[in-house]
Formats: structure tokens, sequence, C-alpha cells
């Protein structure tokens, strides 16, 4: 049987976690496994939430870390270990301060920019070379002390706009499964609202 591939969503888990920006990796798995039909289980050796499903003939796991965000690495290195599965077959989304609310950018390796659930992937994959999906977040100070915003809820005018990216990034998702990296990013990447600095001016 064909490699199967991994999607994971970073994020923190918990209620008081939910609808924060820093968990608009969790909210991207979340709508791909409703668009789906795939259920969620919590895989305690995994420490992860995953979710189990086919596309184009091609076998998918969702998942979502439950370590905390500056732990991803221990589950998502777990279950590439125990499923065999390739690097090319690994897509990581995130959320990202330094772009613009609004904006997605899909890249095939490089950096963690500072982001700390990267980071702990790249150590326990000992690599950069897997694909991560960027979700832009916006900052509202010049500064890289962001914890505030990055842990704070989207207002409701940012919620209308990470609804437009979710949906745009799912597309680009798919299109990475069934066409590669290539396609996937010339086709989605960039700013998917007009509207997509409103929430990153007050």
């Amino acid at each position: 049987m064909e490699a199967g591939f991994l999607i994971v969503g970073l994020g923190n888990p918990g209620r008081d976690y939910a609808k924060t920006r820093h968990n608009a990796g969790f909210m991207l798995v979340e709508l791909l496994a409703h668009r789906w039909r795939a259920e969620w289980q919590l895989e305690r050796k995994f420490q992860a939430r995953l979710a189990k499903t086919e596309r184009a003939g091609r076998r998918v796991i969702l998942c979502e870390p439950q370590t905390f965000m500056n732990l991803s690495g221990e589950a998502v290195g777990a279950v590439v270990d125990f499923f065999q599965l390739p690097l090319a077959n690994l897509v990581v989304a995130v959320d990202d301060a330094d772009l613009p609310l609004g904006e997605i950018r899909l890249r095939p390796g490089g950096s963690s920019g500072g982001h700390h659930g990267l980071e702990s992937v790249e150590a326990r994959l000992a690599t950069r070379d897997y694909a991560r999906l960027r979700l832009g977040i916006g900052r509202r100070e010049a500064t890289r002390q962001i914890a505030g915003h990055v842990l704070g809820r989207l207002t409701a005018a940012e919620l209308a706009v990470m609804v437009q990216v979710l949906a745009r990034a799912a597309d680009q998702v798919d299109c990475w499964l069934t066409h590669g990296s290539a396609k996937a990013m010339n086709q989605f990447n960039g700013v998917v609202a007009d509207s997509t600095n409103e929430g990153t001016k007050q």
C-alpha cells in the first residue's frame, strides 16, 4: 500500500485555548475532518488526537498534538515513526504572526521563524525538510514579545476573515494531496481576503 499522508495542525489543547490565534492549525485540521467526515479519536500513545480517512485513494491522517505547543514534536514524531510516514508526505499547519491576517503560505521547508511548535517538530524530526502551511494572524506590536496577542481570542472581525482563510487553506491541502506542493503553492499562496488588515489595526 502507498505510504500514508499526515496533516498536522498545531495548537494548544483545552477549552481555554479554543478560537485563539495560536490555534489556527487546530482550526484547519478540524475543518478538514468535518469536510471529510473523519472521526477524531484520542490516541494516548501518540499524545494526540487523530482522524483517519482516505482522499483520492490516499490514506490520510489528521493530527492534533495534545502536548501543548512547545512539545508538539513529541506527538508528531511518534505518529511519523509508528506509521512509517515519509517526510515528503507531511504538512504542518501553524499560525504566523509575521503574515497579515488573511494570508496563507505553503512552503516545502524552511526555518521555524521563531515558532515554538515548529522548533519542537524540527528538533524531534532532526530536519527542516517538511512542508509547513502558515496561516497569517498578524501582530499588534512591533516586537517579538507577542504572547498576549497570539494567545488571545480572535475578534468577531478577525474570525470572519479566518473563516475564509481556513476554507482556502483546506482547498490548498486537498490540492497538495492530489497534485503536490508546487501546484498547491502556485494556486493558493497569497492573500485570501481583501480585509486582511482590519483585525490588526486595533
